[in-house]
């Protein structure tokens, strides 16, 4: 699965859990640039995520994550 597919993928989760079809994230995105992004809404993402491409994220992982790309760093290292 290319880098891109997974962004895709994770684009429909963001828009799934936000409720909004209107969210575009990209690599640099970070949840300061998503105005209802709180730790309940990531925990949700992760959840959504892990769902979606069959794995569990480390917690050192969750916590250590500072924008989408490093999110896509570890889905594409786990898939």
């Amino acid at each position: 699965m290319s880098r891109q597919e997974i962004l895709d993928k994770v684009n429909e989760i963001f828009q799934d859990v936000f409720d909004d079809e209107t969210i575009t994230v990209a690599e640099a995105t970070t949840a300061e640039d998503i105005e209802d992004w709180d730790s309940l809404t990531h925990i949700t993402l992760i959840s959504e995520i892990e769902s979606e491409f069959g794995f569990k994220f480390a917690m050192k992982d969750v916590l250590g994550m500072k924008d989408v790309g490093e999110m896509l760093d570890i889905i594409e290292k786990e898939v």
